[in-house]
């Protein structure tokens, strides 16, 4: 089960937005299949491996991270293939999250006369699908908000004079893994305000193959951004401004022309907005939303309700002003947190936590 889920995680970037599955075929105490699923090729981990496998799956033990699927979308049933190819036993990380047909998989193997064991390795099964499981169930993305702090809590050090940009707070391990964390995320989420302070691209530039581009996701009440942002001029229908202001202004025109897809909200960006935007985000199969923004956007998607998760990463420095908080949030009182690890990357320590509940819309 151990190499079935490092063949899911081959599936980062490529499976959404599908799961992530990763396939393994026992028989003999040898490996004779395995396999991951990507999006763009169809085939399921199980159809893969199975193929692989041929003839020797008959009397075999397939091992798979998820619930083998017992329906018919763009691909057929993978319980009939893996009953047609004559597999004995299957074990299973963890149940299908999609409610309208978990345990259906299960019961169908079951009724074949093959062994079903589940439940192995589910924890880690479950976190690496956490997205799909969130999106399948509720119609929204899982939002992750990752944010650089200084030890005494600033987004920001304060600029020297005659520098243009401002300093790095994190590493260049804790950027790296930032880069990974893009790749693993359907969407990146940010505000007007980090896009006019720092000019970032907000591109993946991990390196690592992926199916579709990186959506990036601006909230821009007033249709602030600049044109000759650097966003906007890397822009290949991959960037979606979120706004208020009237759709048929000049710079409106000229900002889709220059390939932006821009999206008209009624009110401007309340809490209430957020939920729009994400359900908008989620009805365009996006399972995973990064957050990556400045103390008003995390303050508000806090008190909303809708982070799922908080990655924190802490740099061995100090601000010395209080000038950019983590997060504005005036007269709430934030929920409790479970956190689940502590990793270090270079100097830096990132924490992971995850929200208790979040609130309903």
């Amino acid at each position: 089960m151990e190499h079935a889920l490092d063949l899911a995680r081959k599936g980062i970037g490529l499976a959404s937005p599908n799961p992530a599955v990763g396939c393994v075929i026992v028989k003999d105490g040898a490996i004779v299949g395995d396999g991951f699923h990507q999006y763009a090729l169809r085939d399921h981990a199980e159809i893969v491996a199975l193929k692989q496998a041929g003839e020797k799956a008959r009397g075999a033990t397939l091992y798979v991270t998820l619930e083998p699927c017992n329906h018919t979308g763009r691909t057929g049933p993978c319980t009939e293939a893996i009953i047609t190819a004559g597999a004995t036993r299957v074990v299973a990380a963890m149940e299908d999250p999609n409610p309208r047909t978990r345990g259906e998989g299960f019961t169908r193997l079951r009724g074949a006369g093959i062994e079903v064991e589940t439940g192995v390795l589910e924890a880690e099964a479950a976190k690496l699908n956490e997205a799909f499981a969130c999106w399948i169930t509720t119609h929204k993305p899982f939002v992750i908000l990752k944010s650089a702090l200084t030890l005494d809590g600033q987004l920001a050090i304060p600029q020297v004079r005659g520098r243009k940009r401002r300093e790095w707070i994190t590493s260049e391990e804790s950027r790296a893994e930032v880069q990974r964390m893009r790749h693993a995320s359907d969407a990146l989420l940010t505000g007007i305000g980090t896009i006019l302070a720092d000019d970032p691209l907000l591109t993946d530039r991990s390196g690592l193959p992926r199916r579709r581009r990186l959506l990036r996701v601006i909230l821009d009440t007033k249709l602030r951004i600049a044109p000759k942002s650097r966003i906007v001029e890397s822009a290949e229908h991959d960037l979606v401004v979120f706004t208020a202001a009237t759709l048929k202004s000049p710079k409106a025109r000229k900002l889709q022309n220059a390939g932006v897809e821009l999206i008209h909200l009624e009110r401007g960006l309340r809490r209430r907005d957020l939920y729009l935007v994400l359900k908008e985000l989620g009805r365009r199969d996006i399972l995973n939303v990064l957050l990556e923004a400045g103390p008003t956007l995390n303050g508000m998607a806090l008190s909303s309700g809708v982070v799922n998760k908080l990655i924190l990463f802490y740099a061995p420095k100090l601000s010395g002003e209080v000038r950019v908080p983590f997060a504005k949030v005036p007269n709430y009182t934030f929920p409790p947190l479970r956190i689940r690890s502590f990793q270090q990357y270079g100097p830096d320590i990132a924490v992971e936590a995850y929200l208790r509940s979040t609130s309903a819309p």
